[in-house]
This record gives C-alpha cells, structure tokens and sequence, in this order.
C-alpha cells in the first residue's frame, strides 16, 4: 500500500515524495524555527549554552510522521469495506498490529466492539465528521472516537477513506461511573427511608374504604418529601393527611418523618384539623427553617357525612359525587408549614354516601409547560370518570395523568371512599340518639333506651350489659358535671359498637384513681375498664363529647 498518495490528502500536508525520515516531532517554538533565508537558529556564544538541532518545518513532514507520534490511537481504512491502510503505534499497542489491504470487519473486531462500522459506513457516504463519546471496548478501556472523511481522487481512481481517532477516556469513564453509583446509592437510600417512613399498611375505618399511592421521580430525579396517612381518631372519626416537604434527599425525607409522626401525636388530642396545622407550623420553623412544606389535615366524622379540613398552601381536596360531578374544596388555604404567623382555619366539604374524595401531592398535577389549574382541572376530568375500588381509582387517576417511572417528580395520591351500603351491609350500620332532658331522671330513661336499642340489635346478652352500663356511666358523668344541652347517642358499624355523649361544657374528663372513702370519680375508670377504648373531644360549637367504644364479636 502506497500511503503517500493518502498522506498528501489529509489536512495540513502537500502532495510530495514519500519519507524515509521518520523522526520524531519537536516541541514547536517559533524562536527555533528557520526563517524565510533557510538560516539556522541563532548560534550560542563560545562559553554559552550548546546549540540545538534545526526542527523540520511543517511542510518537511508527512502525516505518518504526525500520526504515528500520537498519543491518540489513529486507523485509516478506505473503501466501503473499510480495508486496513495504517494504524499508527498506539493504535497497535492497545489492539495489535493490523495488516494492510484487509477489511476492518476481518482484520479490526475492536471496531465492532465500539459499534463504529456503522458510523464509519455513514462518514464515508455523508462526507461529515461523526463522533461518540465513551465507548467501551472488549479490554474494558473507554474511548472518544471521532470519524473523519478523508476525500478521494476520481481522476486517479483512489477510493475515499475515514480517519479514525479514538482517544482513550478511561479515567475518566470510571469517574463518571463512580458518580453515578454514588449518586444512585444516594437515591436508593433516600428511597428506601422515605417508604419506610410512610405507612407500611393503611387504616382502614369502619366507614369507609382507602387506598393510596406513591411514587418516586425518574432515576434522575432527586426523592422528594411527599407523604400520606390514615389516622382513626374514634368514635368512627378518621383523620386524612397529605403533605409535601419542600425538599430534595435524604433530608427532605428526614424531615418529612418528623412532620408525619408529629401529626399523628396531634391527631390523638383530636383538635380541629385548623389547630392541628397551627401546632405543626410552629414544629415545622423549629425541625429546619429552610425547608417548608405544604399539608392538608381533614377529618370525616360518619354521623355527619362531611370532611372538615385545613390547608397549609396544599393543593384542593376534589370530591366525586356517585353522579360523576366533581367538587373542590374551595375552603380558605393558608401558607405552608414553617412560614409562621399566620392564623389557619377549617372549612368544610360534603361527603355523601356514594362518593370519593381524592387527596394529591402537586408531582400528579404540575407540569413544566403548564399552569397548575390546568392540571388540577385535568385531574377533575379523571375523576369524574373514574369508578371502582379506591386502588382502581388510584391507578387510572395515575395513567389518565401519564404518570411514568420516568416522571420528573414524586407523586402521592391518597383515594378515600364512603361507600353507600344497601341490602344486607346496609343492616350492619345503625343509629339512634336520645336527647337527655329534665334532671336526675334522665340517666334511667338513657338506660332504658339503651336497653332497648342494643336488643333490637341483636347483640348477645354480655355484651348489651357492657353498653347500657357505659352509656349510664356516661349519661351520669354528663349529668354532674356538663351543662345542657345533652345527647346520648349509640352507633354500630360492622366492627364496633360505639356510645357517644355530648353536653354544652367544654372541660374534658380525664380518669383518675378514686380512694376507698370517695363517693364519686370511678365513672370514667369503669368505661376505660369495660371498653375496647374511650376518649373526649371538645365540640365546634362549644361543649364536649365523650365516648367509648366494644369490638364487636366477628
């Protein structure tokens, strides 16, 4: 193979005779080059420093004298088979000396490792550069490989070639490599604290019926702080929590699991959702001030058939009648957690029997190229179109949205149905209430009245003694130290049997130990002891109520 005619082509060379001086490439310096007269560097003087060799000029050297000093790895194949015509030293140092007039397919596997066939085949035709970063070959190197078209000459019938320069980026691949690992570990770890931090397995009330769901961002996106959870406060009240830790890692996770385990400690004093959120604006500046979170709290109690709740900057509760009409929360929002204040108050939503109600972090509904309503006012349409069991709904709600594994941000999405119950399941839930009136003798008719609701109930024979006596214990509780107006009211659920209170007085009974000489204070002791459970909550509108409640035999 002549490589002169090949070497007189490539950029920065002319067409002359073939070389049989092979030197290598000095450093280029301007002071040691020869000037236009041909002269020589200047000479040293007698006792000064000894004089250097003349450096070729640029047009003194051929493209194998270049190429072949390279550190780079450099091949020149010509034709559309791509027959070997030169690889320079490195090139046969990392793959082996190539033989001249071959195909690369035959005679270069490592150009097959590195997919360059291809490439070299689109060069060759297009006439353009190609390049591709960090390939890795079969000895486990990485190189930077840029394919050059080297042109042809028609009149003498040479064939177009490609110049392969491939430099090699190990180091640097495995840098890389190392970031992402650590960079996937970090996620990972992230990941795994923020599930372990939400609820491993949900409540599920008497009265209705959850599902949720949680999803991390795409494997580039960093884990957020996004949370739910399912609180049972008693008396068939449940508490409903979605929230959203203004984050990113490890720490927004962090904080995320203190923010949800301070809610649940606040859910057990059964305040109104506004004071719940007030107490958590204040731990939310003292957890990490720079990091701020949105919260929804709501609270669905069963005799009512509404949601109360309370927003901290979170996006709308959306409620889906059983027609298909889908209502928003409209009730006052009020910043997020850990700004401070501000004065949070609670509104109100209808949850009939028949409907759902959906509870969402902003990753469902937040786009990059759309507004926020829009997304909202899309999830809107989803809803109201989607029916079945609260898993069900999460997963279309999800799909209708093109959530993806490969989506930008977390998403929660917390689905919460009150079933409407008919035939047999409807016979499992009852009410019935007493409005207490005139004096001592209330507390024998609230007896009686027990009595005879627990009976038509069907309930056996110990388990109806329990009730009347704790509704007596908590009619005559009421009586000494309440104030009018009160109410005795009884519930069953397919679970439970549940005895409620309620008077004007706003101070809350706590139990203690009665001594042997007192006359009174083992009423509240006698319910804590016969009941599955008890408690009190002060009332909006003023006053308390005090319940208990019995597991029902299955």
């Amino acid at each position: 193979m002549n490589f002169t005619r090949w070497s007189a082509r490539l950029p920065g060379t002319q067409r002359r005779a073939a070389r049989d001086d092979h030197s290598a490439v000095p450093a280029a310096r301007a002071e040691y080059a020869q000037d236009e007269t041909g002269s020589g560097p200047p000479q040293g003087e007698p006792d000064g420093p000894a004089t250097r060799p003349p450096a070729p000029a640029l047009e003194h050297l051929s493209a194998r004298d270049i190429l072949g000093q390279l550190p780079a790895l450099v091949a020149l194949v010509h034709g559309p088979e791509h027959r070997v015509a030169y690889v320079n030293d490195a090139y046969a140092a990392a793959f082996g000396p190539r033989p001249a007039g071959v195909p690369a397919a035959e005679a270069m596997p490592e150009l097959t490792e590195l997919s360059l066939l291809p490439l070299m085949d689109q060069v060759l035709r297009s006439g353009t550069p190609r390049t591709v970063k960090s390939r890795k070959a079969g000895s486990g190197n990485s190189y930077t490989v840029t394919c050059t078209p080297v042109q042809h000459d028609k009149d003498k019938g040479h064939e177009g070639g490609v110049l392969v320069y491939a430099a090699d980026v190990t180091d640097h691949a495995e840098a890389a490599e190392r970031l992402r690992t650590s960079e996937r570990r970090h996620r990972e770890t992230a990941v795994t604290l923020q599930r372990s931090l939400l609820p491993q397995e949900l409540e599920q009330p008497d009265d209705l019926r959850i599902a949720a769901t949680y999803q991390p961002g795409g494997t580039d996106a960093a884990v957020g702080g996004d949370w739910y959870d399912v609180i049972t406060l008693g008396a068939g009240r449940t508490a409903l929590v979605i929230g959203d830790v203004m984050g990113r890692g490890v720490r927004a996770a962090a904080v995320m699991g203190q923010l949800r385990t301070a809610v649940r400690a606040y859910a057990r004093l059964d305040l109104p959702p506004h004071e719940v959120l007030q107490l958590l604006d204040g731990l939310a500046a003292e957890i990490d001030a720079s990091q701020i979170a949105t919260c929804a709290y709501a609270v669905h109690d069963p005799n009512e058939g509404l949601l109360v709740y309370a927003s901290a900057g979170h996006l709308p509760i959306l409620v889906r009648d059983e027609d298909g009409t889908v209502h928003r929360a409209e009730g006052p929002t009020g910043p997020p957690l850990g700004t401070g204040g501000w004065t949070h108050t609670s509104g109100t939503i209808a949850l009939p029997p028949g409907s759902t109600a959906v509870l969402y972090t902003d990753g469902l509904v937040e786009r990059r190229n759309e507004d926020i309503d829009e997304g909202v006012a899309a999830l809107e349409r989803a809803l109201s179109g989607a029916k079945g069991a609260p898993q069900v709904v999460c997963d279309r709600l999800m799909r209708s949205l093109n959530i993806t594994a490969e989506h930008d941000d977390d998403v929660a999405v917390l689905v919460v149905q009150h079933p409407a119950r008919t035939g047999s399941t409807a016979e499992l839930f009852h009410n019935a209430s007493l409005d207490l009136l005139g004096g001592i003798e209330a507390a024998p008719r609230a007896r009686a009245f027990a009595t005879g609701v627990l009976t038509s109930w069907r309930f056996p024979v110990e388990l109806c003694d329990l009730g009347v006596l704790a509704a007596g214990e908590l009619v005559a509780n009421s009586l000494q130290h309440g104030t009018p107006p009160m109410r005795l009211g009884l519930r069953r659920t397919d679970r439970r049997l549940i005895i409620e209170v309620t008077d004007g007085d706003d101070h809350l009974p706590r139990r203690r130990r009665a001594e042997p000489a007192d006359e009174a204070g083992r009423g509240i002791s006698i319910v804590a002891t016969i009941a599955t459970s008890w408690g009190s909550r002060r009332t909006p509108g003023g006053g308390k109520a005090v319940w208990c409640e019995f597991a029902l035999p299955r």
